[in-house]
């Protein structure tokens, strides 16, 4: 039998080759075959969720809770010491030097990434401003966003941090922040579905077991140094917390 696995399409394009290594890793450790399917957009990969063309992802924060309590998927391990947080940029230039100075027909670059914008819409409110009095443009990438800001096509950019982080020094330096979040308990997460649950425990022990240093290897294609469990307890507090936020 072979397994899919996918990953949330909001990872940097750089990590592609790392992802294959990962899976390449997880069927030696786990003498399983498991095929990795990449989608170019959420809307794509949750098709597939519904028609049952997923057993394990490395799962979006929002998309928690349909996927535990839709699904069946339980959360098995995500990245240690990483959270997911969104900063808000704009253009070195403009005018714009905090959130309250924003007005209504405020245009926002944006990936679809759904936890990324729904942090950011959370921080521009105290502008009074929402999805009815904004304009949005939705971009393939975050570097994509930072161009939209450079050239003028949008006021404001919403980014994941990490994905700010890594952006080339000369595309910084035409930007500047004006706000991160500081949530500090959203983050992606690797699931298993039903199909997968005999797999949950040896698969928790070989995550847990990256000491060596071909695995740390493979933890750093990834962007982190290691995995720590989640429990049920934990996930749902994270679904809950989410709920709250929408």
């Amino acid at each position: 039998m072979t397994y899919n696995f996918t990953v949330s399409p909001d990872f940097m394009p750089s990590y592609i080759s790392g992802w294959y290594i990962f899976n390449t890793w997880m069927q030696r450790q786990l003498e399983q075959n498991i095929h990795l399917e990449l989608y170019d957009s959420f809307d794509a990969q949750r098709e597939a969720i519904q028609a049952g063309k997923v057993d394990m992802i490395y799962a979006n924060p929002y998309d928690a809770a349909m996927l535990i309590r839709d699904k069946g998927f339980k959360a098995v391990a995500r990245p240690a010491g990483i959270s997911d947080e969104a900063i808000i940029a704009v253009n070195i230039d403009s005018g714009i030097d905090s959130v309250e100075s924003l007005k209504p027909g405020t245009r926002i670059a944006s990936t679809d990434a759904p936890d990324v914008h729904m942090m950011g819409m959370i921080m521009i409110e105290p502008a009074d401003l929402n999805p009815e009095n904004t304009t949005r443009h939705i971009c393939d990438s975050y570097v994509l966003v930072a161009k939209d800001l450079i050239t003028g096509k949008a006021d404001v950019g919403f980014f994941l941090k990490d994905a700010y982080d890594n952006l080339s020094s000369t595309t910084k330096k035409s930007l500047k922040v004006l706000v991160g979040s500081q949530i500090q308990v959203v983050h992606h997460q690797l699931m298993i579905g039903p199909n997968m649950a005999d797999l949950h425990a040896p698969l928790l022990k070989h995550l847990l077991e990256t000491k060596d240093t071909k695995s740390q290897e493979v933890l750093a294609g990834l962007g982190f140094k290691e995995w720590e469990a989640v429990d049920s307890e934990e996930a749902e507090f994270m679904i809950d917390l989410m709920d709250t936020l929408v």
